[in-house]
């Protein structure tokens, strides 16, 4: 199973702390944008569009990096995000485990830092 690790605190119904952390990229759900060992700058608090690239935590506790595509409704009827992997056949994603509540949609990517700095909305779509 892919998984994304987050750096730095991010507590579960809020965040404090520094508006910005980084994120390593784990796995190849998001192949060929992200690659494994990537580092990213991240804004936690800011407000997701859709196609950009987030840091969310699942339900499960799984914290990743994924893309959202859209503004939904969870179960309970709560605003949510539909999240899903650029690289389809791996890693885990809406399709699999639904809508992610907006307050678990930690952070929005801002550059990929290394192996070569590239602005988080320029991160092509596959």
């Amino acid at each position: 199973m892919e998984r994304r690790r987050q750096r730095g605190p991010a507590p579960r119904g809020g965040r404090s702390g520094p508006p910005f952390g980084t994120a390593a990229v784990r796995g190849r759900s998001m192949l060929p944008t992200l690659r494994e060992g990537d580092l990213l700058l991240v804004r936690y608090g800011a407000s997701p569009r859709s196609g950009d690239l987030v840091v969310a935590r699942f339900a499960d506790g799984t914290v990743a990096v994924k893309r959202a595509v859209e503004r939904r409704r969870t179960r309970s009827g709560a605003a949510g995000w539909w999240l899903l992997s650029d690289n389809p056949g791996e890693g885990v994603d809406s399709r699999h485990r639904g809508p992610v509540p907006e307050a678990d949609v930690l952070a929005v990517v801002r550059l990929r830092v290394w192996p070569s700095p590239r602005m988080g909305r320029r991160l092509p779509r596959p």
